[in-house]
């Protein structure tokens, strides 16, 4: 008798198992046999490849102007806004948050709120939202890091799980960057825009956070802006550099 083995090679995504199967030959010498073929199926199960999160700090006195264009950047290249500010503020806010009252009295004294926090609701965000679409990985964290405290605890945290390209800064007079705040106060409802929390504020800028922009700049990762002039003139630049930047 004449026996036959074929070897069929199948690439499904899926599974891995052999799966013997009967088939009538269709020629066969002597009496009608069928043959067990013996297909061997060899499955590639691809994983999608998880990209790390894209970060550009944004950074600026209080008033510069940050939130605004951070709002037309995510419209125009599809960036995610992560304003540490904002995440601080609603985390306050919940009537459940272990941190609120922390928070309340950091804001309220011009101080900068521990960095675990900050960072926990930071990556807490980013994950998030690579979890709702891995390709969404492009965020602009406004208003971080805003001392060294806050580079060191990065740096410990995220590194090799992010990849910071660029610190976006907008530069602005401090008189300017207060009547803004101030006219923003009229009906924004938050307790740091008011004059006495504004001159902490920015005395905590100058002290705390320019001395970061300064080390970046060292590295040549400073990209900056006048934010003194109109929204429009200082879009018009930011797109400059992230058209450059890709």
């Amino acid at each position: 008798m004449l026996s036959c083995c074929l070897r069929l090679r199948v690439s499904v995504p899926g599974l891995a198992l052999p799966l013997p199967f009967l088939l009538p030959p269709s020629r066969a010498p002597g009496p009608r046999v069928r043959r067990l073929l013996l297909p061997t199926f060899d499955f590639s199960f691809r994983q999608p490849l998880l990209m790390k999160p894209v970060v550009v700090f944004v950074l600026g006195g209080p008033g510069a102007g940050k939130g605004t264009q951070c709002t037309r950047i995510v419209q125009k290249y599809g960036y995610t806004h992560l304003s540490a500010g904002d995440l601080l503020r609603n985390e306050r806010n919940k009537p459940d948050s272990q941190y609120g009252e922390l928070i309340e009295k950091y804001i309220r004294e011009g101080e900068i709120v521990p960095v675990e926090i900050t960072i926990s609701l930071l990556k807490r965000e980013m994950d998030k939202t690579m979890e709702a679409n891995a390709q969404k990985n492009k965020f602009l964290i406004d208003g971080f890091p805003r001392n060294q405290d806050n580079l060191q605890g990065w740096n410990k945290t995220m590194d090799g799980k992010a990849d910071v390209s660029f610190i976006l800064f907008f530069d602005c007079d401090n008189e300017i960057c207060i009547e803004r705040c101030l006219e923003r106060g009229k009906s924004s409802g938050r307790s740091d825009d008011n004059r006495e929390s504004l001159g902490k504020r920015i005395q905590t800028y100058l002290q705390c956070t320019k001395p970061i922009i300064d080390l970046y700049e060292e590295m040549g990762k400073v990209r900056k802006v006048d934010a003194s002039k109109s929204v429009e003139e200082v879009f018009g630049d930011v797109l400059k550099i992230f058209d450059k930047e890709g």
